[in-house]
């Protein structure tokens, strides 16, 4: 047998880790995690990675108990949700943006079809806070102080909660079990919940703050704008809210055959899509070109699909009224010019360019305001909407305020984000004031995970889950949701899409590819050594997440 080859005379120690070859870098790998651009996005701060990743492992029970740490109603926003998360998601710059939202419903849908349920309240904490409205934000506040383990009361005017949920958003798009399923939830959890209790003077706001350690006022907007040229004391004239809300409930007003809905925000379509539905000849009026409605674009696809006549990129004129022939509503066409800040907007009119919709009835559906007058004095206002400071507290001590009040950015899950902030923000307060101990988070301020920093090598391009539609002839014969949700097989093929930007899947190619065996992988990821890391950066280039970055060293 040959004799082991005898150690060089330059080699003294047997072994490479006496060479410390860290000395030579200017640069050290991290392994870090960071925020996604969806999480950046997200109106509830979601950790969407997180939960994908769980869903991807097939864990559904873990992936919504880590969506419901911010947003207690996944099957709700999986429906409804303006998704900005996936506008902002990093695969849209390599294929196709993941379909974050379908993903979100399937989870939380399987929460659903299971029973699952909140874990129970924290050890009771001391402080009673009073919420009122029991809508989006109303019920998020309420989930979050439940959790902490305060005592809370929930006064709600109509006869079920919901708010615009249930008295807004047709079932077309959200079915009322979901939505009953997801509220039974948060009461369960111990709110303690007043229906038909409608808080409309400042005695009884004041009464609501003196009985209570806090108070979150969750009112909505529910005051209809309207059109200056037309004459709401006609009876065919009909605010959307009022046309939604009676259609919801089974109770559609006699407004005749031809219906013209004036408006390009959700609302608006929820009106015309409901008054097709209900046998309708619908014309849809929008002051934006269809590019720029507020709707989402697939509702606006949906309509059209569903019979409505769109003229956008116009307004209403003149009105006549031809009695037993119905109405002629002149309009012209202009172009619209959105201002810097949501609702603010200019209109020039183009010259030449009328034409006439003939109608029996007109519905307009143009935004809604708070009605602050109910509050009464000392409550500072700002441009029409309640005023609040950056924790969400009112000018009155001890009030706090969110959702459609205080807030043009009008869709639901915004609401669910400032209920969730502002029960953080009454938990600091009532601690600080019991205690004098409490502790601010520290607001997050890392940087985003880019696209560059994503080893896409590791992830072939693949098409993005489709959304399925119920059959058009079939939406109009029956109440049934028109978006469906994702099977098992699809939903898992979608979260094998995630970049799981700035959230390590623990893969090892940091450990594989490293030349110099500088990275270790510890119980809670990754550790650089560094006395080896010679800062090459060859870790960060085989990431496939973006979790490992370079960071200088100044010496």
């Amino acid at each position: 047998m040959n004799a082991p080859l005898p150690i060089p005379t330059t080699w003294t120690t047997g072994s490479t880790e006496a060479i410390k070859t860290g000395t030579w870098r200017a640069s050290l790998a991290t392994h870090i995690k960071a925020p996604a651009p969806c999480h950046g996005a997200c109106p509830v701060s979601g950790d969407i990675a997180e939960w994908i990743g769980l869903a991807r492992a097939r864990d559904f029970h873990a992936a919504w108990q880590v969506l419901t740490r911010h947003n207690p109603f996944p099957s709700i926003a999986g429906r409804i949700c303006h998704h900005p998360c996936e506008t902002a998601c990093n695969r849209g710059g390599y294929d196709e943006a993941l379909s974050i939202c379908k993903l979100e419903r399937f989870v939380g849908d399987q929460a659903i079809a299971n029973g699952w349920s909140h874990a129970g309240a924290a050890a009771p904490r001391e402080g009673h806070i009073a919420i009122v409205g029991g809508g989006p934000s109303g019920l998020s506040a309420a989930f979050q102080l439940r959790r902490m383990g305060f005592a809370v009361s929930l006064y709600e005017a109509q006869p079920e909660l919901g708010g615009l949920m249930r008295y807004g958003i047709p079932a077309y798009r959200l079915a009322r079990d979901v939505l009953d399923a997801e509220i039974a939830r948060i009461v369960a959890m111990g709110v303690q919940v007043h229906c038909g209790r409608r808080i409309d003077s400042a005695e009884g706001f004041a009464q609501l703050a003196q009985q209570h350690d806090a108070l979150y006022l969750a009112l909505g907007a529910a005051r209809n704008k309207r059109l200056p040229n037309l004459d709401y004391t006609q009876p065919w004239v009909c605010d959307g809210a009022a046309f939604l809300a009676s259609a919801n409930a089974g109770q559609p007003l006699a407004l005749g055959k031809r219906l013209l809905v004036i408006g390009g925000g959700s609302a608006a379509l929820d009106a015309a899509r409901s008054a097709r539905r209900l046998g309708h000849e619908v014309s849809l009026l929008a002051l934006e070109q269809r590019a720029q409605m507020p709707a989402q674009a697939e509702e606006v696809e949906e309509a059209l699909e569903e019979g409505i006549t769109l003229f956008d990129g116009a307004r209403l004129e003149i009105v006549r009224d031809g009695g037993a022939q119905g109405l002629s509503v002149t309009c012209s066409k202009v172009e619209f010019v959105p201002g810097a800040v949501r609702g603010q907007f200019s209109v020039n009119p183009l010259p030449g360019s009328s034409f006439s919709i003939a109608c029996d009835a007109i519905v307009t559906s143009i935004g809604q305001d708070p009605d602050l007058s109910i509050l009464g004095e000392g409550f500072a206002a700002a441009g029409g909407l309640l005023k609040t400071d950056a924790q969400l507290a009112t000018s009155q001590s001890g009030v706090y305020a969110g959702g459609d009040m205080v807030s043009m950015a009008r869709f639901v899950t915004e609401a669910i984000g400032m209920g969730q902030h502002a029960a953080h923000e009454i938990a600091f307060a009532l601690e600080q004031r019991h205690s004098g101990a409490a502790v601010r988070p520290a607001a997050g301020n890392e940087a985003l995970v880019n696209l560059q920093a994503i080893s896409t090598f590791y992830h072939p391009k693949q098409a993005r889950a489709q959304t399925l539609l119920l059959d058009a002839a079939e939406r109009l014969s029956r109440d049934a949701e028109v978006q469906l949700g994702l099977e098992l097989e699809q939903a898992l093929a979608e979260s094998e899409r995630c970049f799981s930007c700035g959230t390590c899947i623990f893969c090892d190619n940091c450990v594989v590819y490293c030349p110099d065996m500088a990275v270790k992988r510890v119980e809670a990821g990754y550790t650089v050594l560094t006395d080896y890391c010679k800062g090459c950066g060859v870790c960060v280039k085989e990431c496939p997440t973006g979790s490992m970055a370079m960071q200088e060293e100044l010496r």
